[in-house]
């Protein structure tokens, strides 16, 4: 079984449920994904399968690309990736991926690419509450002290600052499957994942049952 598929976030909506209740879902169009490569522990070290999603124009890739994705049949890919499989012999190169290996209820892991934001501040980057808005005050949105006394005599490692924030890997666990439309390749998610519209996404299976 292959535990994950590759998607594109198309954005976020709602629905209700038959008790009525709302529920804030995330819309991602997931596959279908084409098995480009098969890696064995033999000859690999380890089991898993390459998957291909969104198809180019075979003059976008390099010549060794070209190579590669000729072995698999017809199709040019933006994107790989691999997934963990547990017995790689029951899939072949060529082979399509779709969402049949999910169900409605089922808990999964989303990996995304966070929006980014830049350099930023405390107050943005970390939460600070900020400094008095009267009374004179000059301090609104600085940091405030951030170093020691006459020991250890530096910026302790590890300390909220400003600096560079979003544009990272980030994985979100446990979300609910909530709906999915495989004649449209499309699956609704509880709750938000990582990343803007048309982000790639990873959809992974848990590891361990809930």
């Amino acid at each position: 079984m292959c535990r994950g598929i590759i998607g594109k976030k198309l954005g976020m909506t709602g629905l209700f449920s038959s008790e009525g209740r709302y529920i804030p879902v995330t819309v991602i169009q997931a596959g279908p994904c084409l098995i480009t490569q098969m890696k064995t522990k033999a000859t690999d070290g380890y089991d898993a399968i390459q998957l291909g999603f969104e198809e180019k124009k075979p003059s976008s890739v390099s010549k060794p690309l070209a190579g590669h994705f000729k072995k698999s049949g017809d199709g040019i890919f933006a994107y790989l990736r691999e997934f963990a499989a547990e017995n790689p012999d029951e899939f072949k190169i060529g082979q399509k991926i779709t969402l049949d290996m999910f169900k409605l209820g089922e808990f999964i892991d989303v990996t995304g690419i966070t929006k980014g934001r830049g350099f930023s501040g405390v107050i943005k980057r970390h939460g600070f509450h900020g400094g008095p808005k009267t009374h004179g005050s000059r301090s609104h949105r600085v940091p405030g002290s951030v170093g020691c006394s006459a020991w250890p005599g530096k910026i302790i490692k590890g300390k909220k600052m400003p600096g560079h924030y979003g544009n990272a890997r980030k994985t979100v666990r446990n979300l609910e499957i909530v709906d999915i439309r495989p004649e449209d390749n499309l699956i609704l998610i509880k709750g938000a994942v990582p990343g803007s519209k048309s982000g790639l996404v990873e959809i992974k299976k848990m590891k361990f049952i809930r």
